[in-house]
């Protein structure tokens, strides 16, 4: 059998380097690899170019990273509740490429399946388009999109085993399933990981096949990022 295991976070992370490529999966604060920003805040790793939905907020997230000014570009849908990612995207600190959400998941199954690029008529006619490859299908157009090229993409499952499979809750199936498999190396740190075999196999979202490292992460805050209450009558 085949055991992906590692010990903690920081073996994860060997390999590792300034001004590598990430995917981060995750979706505000919903489904990030905690453990793993953790850690590459502790590493003190810079220059770095960050594929994310958003940054999270300023104090937790991504947003631990902008503040230690460890991310040079972040590539993103959204700038979110993080007011230090939209200070430094407006001083001109940070490099930020925003690209339609959907085009972004695309980006990532794309790398994830092995094809090089592929056309969506999202963004046709706007900046996203600009120096692009166009084309008409059927009489409308459509954008050429390259997949991401990603050093190490970082996922959070609920639940895996020591063979990489992986089980989503709820909606931390947002970017971390299309992130496994999409860079060179993917790393998924779980809340509960189990001994191979021990997952029912229909219930599994991603197979190990995508997962190069996983580790049982610890003290997950489960933050909600914006809270809305109603007022009682």
């Amino acid at each position: 059998m085949i055991r992906k295991t590692v010990a903690n976070a920081a073996e994860a992370l060997k390999g590792i380097q300034d001004g590598m490529t990430l995917m981060l999966g995750g979706f505000g604060l919903c489904g990030i690899p905690e453990n793993t920003i953790t850690e590459l805040v502790k590493m003190e790793v810079k220059d770095l170019t960050c594929i994310s939905n958003n940054a999270g907020v300023d104090d937790f997230g991504l947003g631990l990273l902008l503040h230690k000014h460890q991310i040079k570009k972040m590539i993103s849908s959204y700038v979110g509740e993080n007011d230090e990612f939209e200070r430094q995207m407006l001083s001109g600190e940070l490099e930020v490429e925003l690209t339609p959400q959907g085009t972004l998941a695309e980006k990532c199954r794309a790398a994830q399946a092995g094809f090089p690029a592929f056309y969506t008529p999202a963004g046709y006619g706007t900046e996203v388009a600009e120096g692009k490859e166009t084309r008409e299908f059927n009489g409308k157009m459509y954008v050429l999109e390259e997949a991401f090229k990603a050093d190490f993409a970082f996922v959070k499952a609920w639940k895996g085993d020591e063979a990489g499979n992986l089980i989503f809750k709820g909606t931390a199936r947002n970017f971390n399933p299309v992130m496994c498999g999409a860079a060179k190396i993917t790393v998924a740190e779980v809340e509960e990981l189990v001994p191979a075999g021990e997952l029912d196999p229909n219930q599994v979202h991603v197979p190990g096949i995508f997962v190069q490292r996983i580790f049982q992460g610890s003290n997950y805050e489960k933050r909600i990022e914006q809270l809305t209450v109603r007022k009682r009558d």
